[in-house]
């Protein structure tokens, strides 16, 4: 019972100290996404869109990337059209103007357009 209870208490130490040291610091240093985005269109991007468009990919389908390339392929070349997708959808994607708000496809668009810009690379 002894060695369960140290046991225990060795993994709540644990637990401690990656919630009050090692996590802050991560959110501190802007490697962890969990941090709040600087820019409105990060944040909304990070909340409704980079479960499917991961560092502006497509995990649903593959040729429907947020990448320059496939944007221009697929007559998304500024921000008006890609903020209109984000709005109302396009193809198997439903539209995100709900849970965007108001003036939140513009910001989101904007957003992916400048990461389109610089090659998802991120400063």
């Amino acid at each position: 019972m002894r060695k369960q209870l140290n046991h225990y208490f060795v993994k709540l130490q644990l637990l401690f100290l990656l919630l009050t040291i090692f996590l802050p610091s991560l959110i501190i240093l802007g490697i962890c996404p969990v941090a709040l985005a600087e820019d409105p269109g990060h944040e909304l991007f990070l909340m409704h869109c980079s479960g499917c468009h991961i560092n502006g990919g497509n995990i649903v389908r593959r040729s429907k990337t947020l990448k320059l390339k496939a944007l221009k392929q697929n007559g998304l070349d500024n921000q008006a059209a890609i903020a209109k997708v984000a709005r109302e959808g396009i193809g198997s994607m439903s539209g995100y103007q709900e849970v965007l708000g108001e003036g939140g496809d513009k910001q989101v668009a904007i957003w992916i357009w400048e990461q389109a810009q610089n090659a998802w690379v991120h400063g």
